[in-house]
């Protein structure tokens, strides 16, 4: 019991140490966020369809909120490789050494992988959804007023979503290097996969075929891009297995025959 209650307290330490070393990075990256979140603001607002709207305030503290807002967002990305570090770190511990070195090559992938869903997000499906709102507004007579604050809350609920669901191939990838999960098993539920990405483009694209179909299709082609690496990482994780019986049971072999001339020689 006390040692069980040692290893809980243990790793209740272990979780602490991990979240404050990502407090301290988070800290450092709000400081460093000051410097480019203005900038960055300017840039958002007179970029792509963004300058064809006039943004408003309509709070005295909007522009505040605007500001913090886009300092957490620079501080999540510019932290998001010391997060991923700091969970392979805690879970490493219960990984063989082969597991620790394969899986811990992945972490720089979900860097550009996050980044890489929120530049798909910003310059390739923003563009047609405001599009498609600005054209709505118009058919139906309604004089759009914009708040900032609104716009750039719409625009992290676009952006964000994409910079985690790409990051799929490199999650599936990890868990079939561990041998949690078969690629098989992906390919078996596909159909229940594709639906669920079917539901997430609905939610995240105007109602219109076009704009769905041009969401939907790069969500498939990458629920299958994860499939295809995900059976690279399953092959790896089959033969280390077999590598790791086969040493484990010539060092049973080797302790057996060990135990053997120790008794001979008494």
């Amino acid at each position: 019991m006390k040692e069980n209650n040692l290893t809980i307290i243990e790793h209740i330490d272990e979780i602490r140490k991990r979240l404050m070393v990502i407090v301290v990075f988070f800290v450092v990256a709000i400081v460093g966020s000051f410097f480019i979140a203005k900038p960055l603001i300017k840039f958002l607002q007179y970029d792509g369809e963004a300058k064809n709207i006039t943004l408003n305030a309509f709070s005295v503290l909007d522009p505040v909120m605007i500001y913090l807002k886009v300092i957490i967002f620079i501080a999540f990305i510019v932290i998001s490789p010391v997060l991923m570090y700091q969970l392979w770190a805690f879970v490493s511990p219960g990984l063989h050494e082969t597991e620790r070195r394969a899986t811990r090559n992945y972490i720089p992938f979900t860097f550009f992988l996050f980044v890489g869903g929120i530049s798909f997000s910003y310059f390739v499906l923003l563009p047609y959804v405001m599009k498609f709102m600005i054209n709505l507004s118009s058919e139906l007579a309604i004089t759009q007023t914009i708040g900032i604050n609104e716009y750039f809350s719409f625009l992290f609920q676009l952006l964000i979503p994409f910079g985690i669901i790409f990051q799929l191939p490199v999650v599936l990838l990890f868990l079939a290097r561990l041998g949690i999960l078969d690629p098989d098993t992906l390919v078996k539920v596909r159909k229940y996969a594709y639906f669920v990405l079917f539901v997430i483009a609905a939610f995240i694209t105007p109602p219109d075929l076009f704009s769905h179909l041009f969401v939907t299709v790069p969500l498939f082609a990458l629920y299958e891009l994860s499939i295809f690496i995900s059976r690279f990482g399953y092959r790896k994780y089959l033969k280390a297995e077999k590598r790791r019986v086969f040493e484990e049971a010539k060092a049973e072999q080797q302790r057996q025959i060990d135990e053997f001339n120790a008794r001979q020689s008494e």
